[in-house]
């Protein structure tokens, strides 16, 4: 067979993909593993949106290709949502473009604006497709630390000259992946300041906006004054309303920026299933009251994981929003071989912190997306290999 791309000669399969099937093969010898390593929300989308799916997909007008743009509805739906939650009006014809899932609108437009040689300022840690879709258009990471003693925010006055002049995108992440940190409004205004100064388009992944605790609202880069000159934000249906595998999400904001991430898309994808359209149109636009409790189901959660973990020893701060909890890994453990340790021996998967980064040393991720039982086993499962 000749030779792949050369883009593609340094890349390996997802870490994600692999440790699933390293999983998958321990499970068919009959080894119960707890998975609580990736975030993929283990409750059901609330009734009425199963129930806009079902009516849709009995439709036998529902099943052809759907506009490039979805349908209308779908992006009041967002534009609506956007409304109620932060007060800004947003133009559905073009400042909003549908995505298949955030990931997916994530790495296609870093190939709608990256050249071979142009940089893209990474939160490390940081969501892996940041740092790969990067690679993949030839581009060059430059990663910003995420450090405890910071809040987990970048320094953003701590990046060269030199690489500020050179970069065309700034990627931030609040509520955070991996390290479940919140971001101040005034800290967005300092990015979107930023931004202006260095002519920088600023990418916000807002996949975890309605995941929060303790009353904690997430803000929106989106309702900074000016913030639409040069901010795209992305959104999900995914976390906020547990419909991770229906793949559907949206990026919101500069409309310039967006039409070349719709001209680019039009090449790839022929748009989504007319009938998860209606049941994501529905968790927009329909009663969301649920999500209050489904919050608090997250919550008991963190507080459980977070109890286990004092008593353990371990250190963690307690997280205000996400379905994570970055903890320390005792000394004098590195991350990778201590949770592999613990998947080999207490069959408990949690994540490394190396695999978002070189700043994720020291730390893994622990997922509160599995049944409360579940999560209740690990630990004791995590406290009896440690003591």
């Amino acid at each position: 067979m000749k030779s792949t791309s050369r883009r593609l000669q340094n890349i390996n399969t997802q870490y994600f993909a692999s440790l699933g099937n390293k999983i998958a093969a321990m499970q068919a010898k009959g080894i119960n593993i707890i998975r609580l390593d990736v975030g993929s929300p283990d409750l059901p989308p609330a009734p009425h949106i199963i129930e806009a799916l079902a009516r849709s997909a009995a439709d036998h007008a529902s099943h052809g290709y759907q506009p490039h743009l979805a349908t209308k509805r779908f992006r009041e739906s967002w534009a609506g949502l956007y409304k109620n939650l932060i007060g800004i009006d947003l133009d559905i014809h073009r400042e909003i473009v549908p995505l298949l899932g955030s990931k997916e609108g994530i790495f296609h437009m870093i190939q709608a604006f990256i050249d071979p040689g142009d940089v893209v300022l990474i939160p490390d840690p940081g969501y892996l497709t940041y740092d790969m879709a990067t690679r993949v258009a030839g581009g060059e990471a430059y990663h910003m630390p995420l450090l405890e003693v910071n809040n987990y925010l970048p320094d953003l006055e701590a990046i060269p000259e030199h690489i500020a002049k050179r970069a065309k995108l700034l990627w931030l992440n609040y509520p955070n992946n991996p390290t479940a940190a919140v971001a101040p409004l005034d800290f967005f205004q300092q990015a979107l300041d930023y931004a202006r100064a260095y002519d920088l388009l600023v990418l916000h992944d807002s996949a975890y906006a309605q995941v929060t605790f303790d009353g904690y609202i997430s803000p929106s880069m989106l309702e900074l004054p000016g913030a639409l000159e040069r901010t795209v934000e992305f959104n999900s249906v995914s976390k906020s309303y547990n419909m991770a595998g229906w793949r559907v999400g949206a990026a919101l904001g500069n409309r310039d920026a967006l039409l070349v991430l719709f001209t680019l898309k039009t090449q790839i994808d022929s748009g989504h299933f007319l009938p998860i359209l209606e049941a994501a149109s529905s968790a927009l636009c329909g009663d969301q009251s649920w999500i209050i409790d489904r919050n608090l189901v997250y919550q008991a959660r963190r507080d459980l994981v977070i109890n286990h973990l004092q008593q353990i020893g371990l250190h963690a701060r307690i997280p205000g929003a996400s379905l994570y909890i970055w903890c320390k890994v005792p000394v004098p453990w590195r991350a990778q071989e201590f949770c592999e340790a613990i998947l080999e021996q207490a069959h408990v998967s949690l994540t490394p912190g190396e695999v978002f980064g070189r700043y994720g040393s020291g730390y893994m991720r622990i997922s509160l997306t599995a049944p409360d039982d579940k999560i209740e086993e690990a630990m004791i499962r995590l406290e009896r290999w440690m003591t």
